[in-house]
Formats: structure tokens, C-alpha cells, sequence
């Protein structure tokens, strides 16, 4: 299915698949939902997935005006009260997962559990190449692939880039004492060779108080395209079990029950 809808005044395409809880997905910059085409088949298999295209992005045309990630929310949340109709699993990526980051902070009754994929709370946790972004190199790169399906047209694109520029000059900025408002149990996802940094991945996965941390070997800020099979494992893992009470516990809370001889280590027990 491919429908479009009308979020609260910009018209959105999405891609619908699958039955079940709702999951959304919520792509990166200059991507679209085309990025989780290797993820949406296993996911779909046991959730109804919907993957929208964000402003200016895939098959949704752009708006006048500056890229925001508030505008993010606000079409996160129109999707969720009007088409989904309810509270949902978010999986968002990059930037993605920032706009789902904030919009279980806004809206925590809309979101059941998260996943933020190689996202950050803040800019300065990203790894600096010492230079600004090149545009012509970025349009040269991803031009056509965005004017296969941009009612924009391919000539728009560059425009799209430089907005996701301005963006990222300035955001993420969230302040670290923030994510203790996360309210839901949440996944965080990174490769071990991510643009995030891993001081920045540790203080995401210390501020958020029922999180949990994967670190994909051998995988960059891409993952989940490099790794799917493993990545799709991982989040249904998570979305479709409830936290084993773990043996020795450091950063969580104790098991309810004490653990049975049965699983205790090997060793000495005197």
C-alpha cells in the first residue's frame, strides 16, 4: 500500500505494511523511507509497519520555510492521532531517531517502546571531519536517487541539502539532564564504527533511565542496511519481549525473584 494523508496541513506519503501493535519508522536527513528496505520485510512479519516520508523527503514535497525538527514532531504526532489512531512503537534513524526522541519526550502517551538507531541528543556528539558539509559532493551522491520519487523534482534536491545543512549547524541540542524524562524503555542502537561518538553513546544510554545499549560490530552509521538480518533480530528482540531479570545486575534494578540454582555461574560456592 502507498497512501498519502493530509497531516494537519502537509501532505504526507507513507508506506503501510503488515499487521499487528503499530511500529512507525522515522527516517534520517536527505534519505527517505527507502532506507528500510531491508528492515521492513522481517518487521512487518510481526508488526503493521508504517514508514512515513518526512518534508521534503522521499515522496512527500517540501514547505517553504526552514527544516525543523519541532516540524518533525508535529507530523510524528499528527500520524499517530489521525492515522494510526493511538500509541505506536518509534524506530526512528539519525535524525529520525532525535524526532522520535522528542516526540516521546512531548507525547509519551503516544509511544509505547522506542529504538533510536546511531542518533544523538546533542550535535556536539557527533564525530567532527574538521570541515563543512560539501554540498555538490551530497547532490552529486544522492541527487538522483531523491528525483526518482520527488514530486520536487531532482533540481530540488540541492535545496532540501542545504536546509538539512543549516539544520545540523545548530541541532540536535538537547540538554543531557533532559532524557531523564524519558518515560518509556527504549533501545539504543549503534555500529562500533557509528559517526556517534562513544562518549556520547554512554551518556545517552546513563541518561535514559530504562534503556538498554546494542553495539552492532563491524557496522558504521549504516547499519542497518549493512547488518540487517542482525539489526532486524535485535529490535524484534527487544519490541516483542519483556527485560529478563539478569543475573548480576549493576545499573538495574534487582530481579524480582531471587535467580534459581539452576542459573547461577559456575565457580566456587562456598
Amino acid at each position: 500500500m502507498t497512501p498519502s494523508v493530509d497531516l494537519r496541513g502537509v501532505r504526507t506519503w507513507y508506506d503501510e505494511r503488515g499487521s499487528g501493535e503499530p511500529l512507525v519508522l522515522l527516517h534520517g536527513g536527505i534519505v527517505d523511507s527507502r532506507f528500510f528496505e531491508q528492515n521492513i520485510p522481517d518487521l512487518a512479519e510481526r508488526f503493521h509497519v508504517y514508514a512515513p516520508d518526512r518534508r521534503g523527503h522521499g515522496r512527500t514535497p517540501d514547505v517553504e520555510g526552514p527544516m525543523t525538527f519541532e516540524a518533525g514532531v508535529d507530523d510524528t504526532v499528527a500520524l499517530l492521532e489521525d492515522v494510526v489512531g493511538g500509541p505506536a512503537h518509534l524506530l526512528g534513524h539519525s535524525n529520525g531517531a532525535f524526532i522520535g526522541l522528542l516526540t516521546t519526550l512531548r507525547r509519551p502517551d503516544l509511544v509505547r517502546r522506542l529504538v533510536l538507531v546511531s542518533g544523538g541528543f546533542h550535535r556536539d556528539g557527533f564525530m567532527s571531519t574538521g570541515a563543512e558539509v560539501d554540498i555538490d559532493a551530497v547532490v552529486a551522491e544522492y541527487g538522483r536517487s531523491y528525483g526518482e520519487v520527488s514530486p520536487d523534482g531532482e533540481e530540488h534536491f540541492r535545496v532540501v541539502v542545504e536546509k538539512t545543512a543549516e539544520l545540523e549547524s545548530k541541532e540536535p541540542a538537547l540538554p543531557e539532564a533532559a532524557l531523564a524524562a524519558v518515560q518509556r524503555r527504549t533501545l539504543l542502537m549503534f555500529g562500533d564504527d557509528d559517526l556517534v561518538t562513544v562518549e556520547h553513546i554512554n551518556a545517552t544510554y546513563e541518561g535514559i533511565p530504562d534503556s538498554e545499549l546494542a553495539i552492532v560490530p563491524g557496522t558504521s552509521h549504516f547499519l542497518l542496511q549493512e547488518k540487517p538480518t542482525l539489526c532486524n533480530r535485535i529490535i524484534l528482540d527487544f519490541l516483542t519481549r519483556e527485560p529478563v531479570a539478569t543475573v548480576a545486575p549493576i545499573r538495574r534494578a534487582a530481579p524480582a525473584e531471587p535467580v534459581t540454582s539452576s542459573t547461577e555461574p559456575r565457580g566456587d560456592r562456598r
